[in-house]
Formats: C-alpha cells, structure tokens, sequence
C-alpha cells in the first residue's frame, strides 16, 4: 500500500474529502507544511547562480538544503500522524464495564493520546523552523520570486496553526493533566512566537510587491 505521502494530489484530496479515518487535519497540516516550505526552496533555487546575488549564495544554499530537509520530514509526518491515529482509535473502543477493563482503557487511552500529540507538535516544531527560513527567503532570495517566499510563509503559519488543533483536541481529553498542560504549553508558545513573525514576513512581501 502506499504511503500517503507518495499518492498523487488527487488521490490524497479525494481520500481526504471521505468518511476515511485518515488523512485528516494533522497530515492535511504537514502536506501544507511540506509545500510551502518547498516554495522556500524554489525561491533558493532561482536566486543560487545569479551574479546579481552573489552575495547571498552561500546562505541560499545553506537554506536550500535546510528546507529540503524539512520538506521531507513533513512529509514522513503525514503518514506518522495517520499511523498515530489507529491505536487511538482502537483505545476509544476497548469496553469499560468493569473496574479492570476501565483502568486498562485508562492506561492505553494516555499513552495512545501521547503518541497522537507527538506528531501534530513535531508538525508545528518543523513549520516553525520553516517560518524562520523564509524570513531569509523573502530577505535575500531573487526579487523576481519575492511573492513565493510570501505564498511559503503563509502556508507554513496555516500548517503551524491546524496541527495546533489536533494537540489541544487530543490533550483536552487527557487525564494526565500535568502532561496536557506541558504540551498545550508549548503548542501555545510556537504559535505565540511564530504566528506574528510569519504575519510580518508575509507583511514585509506585500508592501515590498505593492511598492508602500
């Protein structure tokens, strides 16, 4: 079977329009991820060889290859987040008639939300580390390809902001509430801190194509 990751725009949207568990936001959220930050890329690609930017070269190559690093990790973490669902899904349904059967429930059901937060935060992690790319993208990269710098950032904020819902949807049925509050900590910290930057870089891209 192939991996989501590996399916064609189509098949992944019209999987992803059906009853089907899987994909849902958290995968939706790392493909967004992945392609905005391959337009990070691409503005590397077009600026890298240009005399005009010979002064930037080395850092649009240094860029280039942490964004190709990235785009390939987002795209490992849509299958992840799909395979994270299955053992959640599983400890929703396990019986709880007994006292026994609801402290095993218990018991799975914290580790399975564990497992499903790791993956929509590691999402956020990487689209973080994205954000932080394109601020140099839309810098330094060619001018002639500014707006996909524009068009990148704001794709990395939209994933940043959707895989942040399927951690505060997971930790608010947590028991642990000391571990929910670790996660929804820093869930909230990245997109405190990356939110606003990736809105000035997009900012700075639109005043820059307008001429304000």
């Amino acid at each position: 079977m192939k991996q989501f990751s590996e399916l064609s725009c189509a098949e992944f949207v019209s999987i992803l329009s059906s009853s089907a568990p899987v994909p849902g936001g958290g995968g939706a959220s790392a493909l967004v991820g992945a392609v905005g930050t391959a337009l990070g890329s691409m503005v590397a690609a077009l600026t890298v060889g240009k005399k005009k930017y010979a002064d930037v070269e080395a850092d649009m190559q240094r860029l280039k290859k942490d964004a190709e690093r990235l785009q390939g990790e987002l795209l490992a973490l849509i299958q992840r987040d799909a395979d994270g669902f299955e053992p959640l899904a599983k400890a929703y349904s396990l019986p709880k008639e007994t006292e026994a059967e609801r402290q095993e429930k218990d018991r799975v059901m914290g580790a399975a939300l564990k497992d499903a937060c790791a993956v929509p935060l590691e999402i956020m992690r990487k689209c973080a580390e994205a954000v932080r790319l394109h601020e140099e993208f839309a810098a330094k990269g060619s001018r002639l390809a500014v707006s996909d710098a524009g068009v990148g950032v704001i794709f990395c904020k939209a994933a940043l902001f959707g895989a942040s819902l399927n951690v505060y949807i997971n930790t608010s049925a947590m028991k642990d509430t000391a571990t929910a509050a670790a996660y929804n900590q820093e869930a909230d910290a990245l997109l405190a801190e990356y939110g606003p930057l990736a809105d000035r870089i997009f900012d700075s891209v639109k005043k820059y194509l307008k001429k304000e």
